[in-house]
């Protein structure tokens, strides 16, 4: 038989194995000392939950919250300025990800800006810039770096590349076969452990247990997350996205409430170990450092919970490059918008007053309807099934 692509996740979608799952839930449901929230810290783990009708066959004393786990929805309108005032200069083409392009700042989106003639793309892999930049030697091609731990590596790629064409023996070689002189970055990479243990100490976010997020931890590995139960008392699972993968991790954490119990463990296991991608990492560490402060839309600054370039790659840092026209004073939502309630899992999007009327994905006002990856467009989209 041909291997096709569905024959990889047939069996993670299996209805008998969700069902079988739901049972037991319930059964040890019955054993727990009280009801718990659990947070799904990924925006792709929210889509699951959604478009598979989890929250439908859980019992009444489990309950989910939704997390921050959506690197376009956390990205604050000051740097999204950033890239609309980047991108708004004659000989820069400003190059991004997916759904960033159609995230709303104060000026407007990129989207915005494409329309009023500036020149920005999206595109899949950060090493696209490279042909672009190729093509368009007269141009500035500024990256504008979105994304946590999964994307990281391949922007530290991208300029990994970059400097290698342009040194030879540690010597700059301009002129050479390959030399590139006109790539740019702007970082916006944040990591998700700092985020997690902010959102425990908010004293108004009821947070019992989390659900890891797997992407990152295939980068990452597990061990980011070690301190969860032993510092926080809070119990992590690593899970997949796959139904049954999400149903498995509920159970896991349910399992431990119901016996006493707070550990940190990987359902994801087929792709997630302690250590995780250790060459990544070393990229990663080789580029990039810790920001002393990155403000998350919705939940302010957190110390340590974003990247920046290290001080000897300033020659590609557009922050750097352009800081005399960079804003840099916070910019606060709509005030209509309850995202940084949504994002810290106090609300879901349907208590939103504008939701599903002013914002929906063809008009958003909040960053949570814009993403793909985003709670409110998730409720937007799978509403109808609850």
């Amino acid at each position: 038989m041909e291997l096709e692509l569905k024959n990889l996740y047939d069996d993670f979608r299996n209805a008998n194995t969700i069902k079988a799952y739901a049972k037991i839930i319930r059964e040890d449901a019955l054993k727990l000392p009280h009801p718990i929230n659990i947070m799904e810290v990924c925006g792709g783990h929210t889509h699951t939950i959604m478009k598979y009708g989890i929250l439908q066959l859980l019992p009444e004393n489990i309950k989910f919250v939704h997390g921050p786990g959506c690197p376009v929805c956390i990205m604050p309108k000051e740097r999204i300025d950033h890239a609309y005032v980047l991108a708004m200069q004659r000989d820069v083409i400003l190059v991004t990800l997916g759904d960033m392009i159609k995230v709303p700042g104060s000026n407007g989106s990129l989207q915005d800006a494409r329309s009023r003639g500036a020149d920005v793309r999206f595109v899949y892999s950060p090493l696209d810039c490279l042909k672009i930049a190729h093509e368009n030697p007269q141009k500035k091609v500024i990256f504008f770096a979105i994304g946590f731990e999964t994307t990281t590596p391949m922007t530290a790629a991208l300029l990994d590349t970059v400097a290698k064409q342009n040194k030879v023996n540690g010597e700059a070689r301009e002129g050479a076969l390959g030399y590139i002189k006109n790539i740019f970055f702007h970082i916006n990479h944040v990591t998700v452990p700092e985020a997690m243990a902010a959102l425990i100490s908010d004293k108004e976010c009821n947070i019992d247990a989390f659900l890891g997020p797997a992407h990152v931890s295939v980068i990452s590995g597990s061990k980011i997350y070690e301190e969860f139960p032993q510092d926080f008392n809070k119990p992590v699972v690593v899970s997949g996205f796959e139904p049954v993968d999400v149903m498995q991790s509920i159970s896991m954490l349910v399992k431990q409430f119901a016996e006493g119990r707070c550990a940190l463990e990987v359902e994801y296991k087929r792709a997630v170990t302690r250590d995780g991608n250790l060459k990544a990492q070393a990229l990663i560490e080789k580029y990039f450092e810790k920001a002393q402060n990155f403000r998350w839309r919705g939940l302010g600054d957190i110390p340590q919970s974003g990247l920046k370039l290290r001080a000897e790659f300033d020659g590609y840092n557009a922050e750097v490059i352009y800081k005399n026209i960079l804003p840099h004073e916070p910019i606060d939502d709509h005030k209509l918008c309850i995202c940084g309630d949504i994002l810290k899992g106090k609300a879901n999007p349907p208590e939103c007053k504008i939701f599903g009327t002013a914002c929906k994905p063809t008009s958003p006002i909040g960053s949570c309807m814009v993403s793909s990856e985003g709670a409110c467009a998730a409720y937007y989209k799978y509403g109808n099934l609850l």
